[in-house]
């Protein structure tokens, strides 16, 4: 066992310390459970919705700003970029500071920035406030789970971190829905005016509700080293740097190529700067991440799967989010409603998928949940351009149910087999891992599409008995097609123009057929990682299997 104490704090002089494996029950409203809950989840909401929402207002902002497709692009890329680079040094402000601290500053700022957003008059300014949205949600994000990780016990921290995947997920699956409505009545800038009030929200229920637990500054069961006292610079620095030019890579790869020399040499050098960064981390006294973390399976299998449920999640629903509104012609709201099988499974199985967790430990249900991912990807590359709502339906209700028990197991795997000192870490390593699997699964199976649609165009395009495109066009007609779009130039007779929707709508579908597979088969990989997880001692022994 190691000496292990967190402090409570309420306010000035208030401490009291608390063990961390079994949280002291609170007494009125102020650090009650369920409480704390309630009032991390309204913040966290906030963020979640934001992920969305905004992809709705992106035409509406183009227009009125004037602003390029690339432009546009970066409305979301910055936001991404800020978020990826900066979660795990923000999980680390909360373990130093406070989760309390912390998760208030993020509600504030992310709240702040969305209405700086929605009184910016040029692109520019949209998209440097979208940056600062992305510093403050890392702070947010990371210190709800370590807040739900302090003030939970071990048997009920399950169900809490379930309810709170239910809140993400119901968050996500309203954007689109509450996006396309305040942009269609209202106008863009409603879109981020939004998390004005709800932020006010959220601060006001986490003054009044939440408590500050922070680790005691003894010694670290980790490496035996006295608690963080102060900040590895040089660590935050390299592995900041590491994560930009990774995430920068796949960002850039498809528009780049991911044969191009500048591809290859972010690539390159974030694989040397995570090196530097763990050579650092095993010489520096108070290391930013104490690498005897990764000695524990679980929590590393929790982290590895994690990014491999991204990947052929949120890879596999990009393409799909093309095929409803490019090849069946929906409008966004009506996207957002055929995708509500997806989400209502996650909204209803993340509590349920709590409890069995609860009951069975993590192995079984996070095997399973990845095992349904697989066989809806598998299934969602049978889908026809002609296919039903029905069959639609079925796919992406079985997605949702197996995305539910690994959203929740593994962030249950990765917090709970880390030591409470070190939670902060844990949930920014959480966060981190699906970011950057999220972008691994869009570049990649990018790149997939991207390869299949270039191979079969010309042939379908000849077989269609069309007219002979110059390499130009060629190129021009492979892109729109990538995302679902018939390459139609205006005077085109009708006849013609709905031969060019079909071949191009075929092969679309070809390329999502095959990216689709390609998710199916992470998914089985998947399943065979969850095997090596197990349930998270929520204290001491979560540190101490860090020595096994």
């Amino acid at each position: 066992m190691t000496s292990q104490t967190t402090i409570e704090t309420t306010g000035p002089g208030d401490k009291a310390p608390v063990a961390p494996s079994d949280p002291t029950p609170a007494k009125g409203l102020r650090g009650h459970p369920w409480l704390t809950l309630i009032s991390v989840a309204v913040g966290v909401m906030m963020v979640a919705l934001d992920g969305t929402i905004v992809a709705i207002a992106n035409p509406a902002i183009q227009k009125d700003l004037g602003a390029s497709f690339a432009d546009v692009q970066w409305i979301t890329n910055g936001y991404f970029l800020a978020l990826a680079v900066t979660l795990i040094t923000a999980g680390k402000l909360g373990d130093r500071f406070g989760h309390r601290q912390t998760f208030l500053i993020g509600i504030v700022g992310f709240a702040a920035a969305s209405a700086a957003i929605g009184l910016s008059s040029s692109i520019a300014l949209v998209v440097v406030f979208r940056v600062f949205q992305g510093l403050f949600g890392a702070l947010l994000m990371p210190a709800a789970l370590g807040l739900l990780r302090a003030t939970f016990p071990a048997e009920k921290l399950n169900m809490a971190i379930g309810i709170w995947g239910m809140v993400i997920g119901a968050s996500t699956a309203g954007g689109p829905i509450l996006g396309g409505l305040l942009v269609e009545h209202v106008s863009w800038q409603s879109v981020f005016f939004i998390n004005v009030p709800v932020g006010i929200l959220a601060l006001v229920i986490g003054l009044v509700i939440l408590v500050d637990h922070r680790a005691a500054l003894g010694r670290s069961p980790i490496d035996g080293h006295s608690a963080a006292r102060s900040f590895d610079v040089l660590g935050i620095a390299l592995l900041s740097g590491a994560m930009f030019c990774l995430v920068w890579a796949l960002i850039k790869a498809p528009e780049w190529g991911w044969g191009d020399g500048k591809t290859w040499l972010f690539l390159v050098a974030s694989v040397v700067g995570f090196g530097l960064f763990a050579f650092w981390e095993q010489r520096v006294k108070e290391p930013l991440i104490p690498l005897g973390l990764f000695r524990s399976v679980p929590l590393s299998a929790g982290v590895v799967l994690m990014v491999l449920m991204a990947i052929a999640f949120m890879g596999g629903l990009f393409f799909v989010t093309f095929y409803l509104q490019n090849v069946h012609g929906m409008s966004p709201i009506d996207a957002g409603l055929h995708l509500l099988p997806l989400t209502g499974m996650m909204i209803v199985g993340s509590p349920l998928a709590g409890v069995m967790i609860s009951k069975t430990g993590p192995r079984i249900p996070l095997a399973g949940g990845m095992a349904c991912v697989a066989i809806a990807m598998f299934g969602m590359s049978t889908l026809e351009t002609d296919t039903g709502s029905g069959v639609m339906s079925l796919w992406f209700a079985m997605l949702g149910l197996g995305l539910a028990p690994v959203m929740v197991g593994a962030t249950e795997v990765i917090v709970g087999n880390a030591p409470m000192e070190l939670s902060g870490v844990a949930g920014g390593l959480q966060q981190a891992a699906m970011q950057i699997g999220g972008s691994l699964g869009t570049a990649v199976l990018g790149a997939v599409m991207a390869s299949k649609v270039d191979n079969d165009l010309a042939g379908n395009w000849t077989a269609a008995g069309l007219p002979e495109l110059t390499p130009e066009q060629q190129a021009q007609a492979s892109e729109a097609v990538q995302v679902g779009v018939p390459p139609v130039a205006p005077g085109t007779p009708e006849t013609v123009a709905a031969q060019i929707a079909k071949v191009a709508h075929d092969t679309f579908i070809s390329g999502m057929s095959l990216a689709c597979l390609v998710a199916a088969g992470v998914g089985v990989v998947a399943v065979l990682v969850a095997l090596l997880t197990k349930r998270g001692e929520n204290a001491e022994a979560g540190a101490g299997a860090a020595h096994i």
